[in-house]
């Protein structure tokens, strides 16, 4: 993972001063970093039965889309409210430095599919919490949560306990 690790930058005091923000646009722009990160994050799930890739706005989106499309599934956008053009159901969650709430279409999960969140980045959990409850608000099981990266100092593991948790790289 040393190869990942390299492509990821620190932004301090961003989005607010005393958050050291984990960049991944120079992994994203690097396509070798890339294609290993993707292959990486769905390596446990190959032999899974996931029907579904569901990812976070915004940069689960990239990631979650790829993840989708080598898993041969589909992916679901869970996105900041007053995107989507549909019904949609919601949750709210709290952030480590506000509120926010996820959204998705009623019809984007059906009952008993099986889903495989993908995000960047976990750090409190509070994200990855809420949308494990959206999709199961849905009627979807969360088969596991895959990031990127995972800042476990903040012991976002402890926010998804009742699921199975695959990260790449680890800072303490």
């Amino acid at each position: 993972m040393d190869k990942l690790i390299s492509k990821i930058r620190d932004i301090p005091d961003f989005p607010i001063e005393g958050i050291v923000f984990k960049d991944i646009t120079p992994l994203v722009q690097d396509p070798t970093s890339l294609r290993l990160a993707i292959s990486e994050l769905i390596k446990p799930f190959k032999t899974k039965n996931i029907t579904a890739v569901a990812g976070m706005e915004a940069r689960g989106f990239i990631f979650g889309s790829l993840a989708a499309w080598e898993l041969g599934v589909g992916f679901i956008p869970l996105r900041k409210p007053g995107k989507l053009p549909y019904d949609v159901q919601s949750v709210s969650y709290e952030l480590e430095y506000g509120k926010a709430t996820l959204e998705a279409h009623v019809d984007a999960i059906n009952p008993g599919d099986q889903i495989l969140l993908v995000d960047d980045v976990l750090a409190t959990g509070g994200t990855a919490k809420a949308s494990c409850e959206l999709v199961e608000k849905l009627g979807g099981q969360v088969v596991a949560c895959a990031f990127v990266i995972e800042l476990a100092l903040l012991e976002g593991r402890k926010q998804l306990e009742n699921y199975s948790l695959h990260s790449l790289v680890k800072y303490s």
